[in-house]
């Protein structure tokens, strides 16, 4: 039963945040994928145009960075990564203004910070600016600013920014798309017997045992972040789904009520 009162949820959901990895949105080179971001923005518009209104929270802009600037490794020193990001995020930000723009679509750059969320007053202006851009019917593409953020103010992982995102618009679904199907019972890649879990109602500490951590060394995060996420969400009353982000058309499965990735239930 709370399956499909979830479920319901999901498909009724008016306002929706979106979040993609940087595994979804590059080659194991670190280079863009360019057809799958066509894709999943091709897909977000149509979604958008059925009168979903969609924020997305993007990763990769480190690692887009990397590649662009020919390194040969991701740095390991905050200069180096703070750099990376500066020169990845305006390449993100321009292949998604570019593809949505064919589409219709104005986009809006957010970039934030821990200490931004915590702080009341601005924490309300990023409320009040998101709602805002959804008004005017702009879609909000979301990252952390890793220029400037430091261990002291950053989010650490974008499945965790995403949630937060989610509980600050007031959104009524969370989807985070990443390179695996779901939530397994064990680490699929290093383990057979591995079975995908369609649905939790609960996360609890044999839940968080099984999730293992970074699945590419493009990322940050791994299945444990994406179960904070989906609790940070869970809180608020809002459903998580983790799914696979190699073929954003699922999407549209989703919506559409039928099973994909991992559903955790509110």
């Amino acid at each position: 039963m709370k399956r499909e009162v979830t479920m319901k949820k999901i498909i009724e959901s008016k306002r929706v945040v979106i979040k993609v990895g940087t595994s979804t949105l590059t080659y194991a080179n670190g280079n863009l994928n360019l057809r799958r971001i066509e894709s999943l923005v091709k897909v977000l518009s149509d979604i958008k145009n059925s009168g979903r209104e969609i924020v997305l929270v993007t990763s990769g802009a480190i690692g887009v960075g990397v590649a662009h600037l020919g390194l040969k490794e991701r740095p390991c020193d905050i200069a180096g990564k703070q750099a990376a990001a500066a020169v990845g995020q305006c390449e993100l930000m321009y292949i998604y203004d570019k593809q949505f723009s064919e589409y219709g679509h104005v986009t809006a750059q957010v970039l934030l910070t821990r200490d931004v969320i915590e702080d009341e007053d601005r924490k309300s202006n990023v409320i009040n600016t998101i709602n805002q851009l959804l008004i005017y019917g702009a879609v909000p593409i979301v990252n952390e600013n890793d220029t400037v953020s430091i261990e002291e103010i950053e989010f650490g992982d974008n499945d965790t920014l995403s949630a937060v995102v989610a509980v600050l618009s007031g959104s009524d679904a969370l989807i985070i798309m990443t390179d695996i199907d779901g939530l397994y019972s064990s680490d699929p890649r290093t383990h057979d017997d591995a079975v995908m879990i369609p649905f939790v109602d609960t996360i609890d500490d044999a839940l968080r045992a099984s999730a293992s951590g970074a699945g590419s060394s493009r990322g940050t995060g791994g299945m444990i972040t994406k179960l904070h996420a989906a609790e940070i969400a869970g809180e608020a009353g809002i459903p998580t789904v983790i799914m696979n982000g190699s073929n954003p058309h699922c999407l549209y499965n989703l919506f559409d009520g039928e099973p994909v990735g991992t559903l955790f239930c509110t």
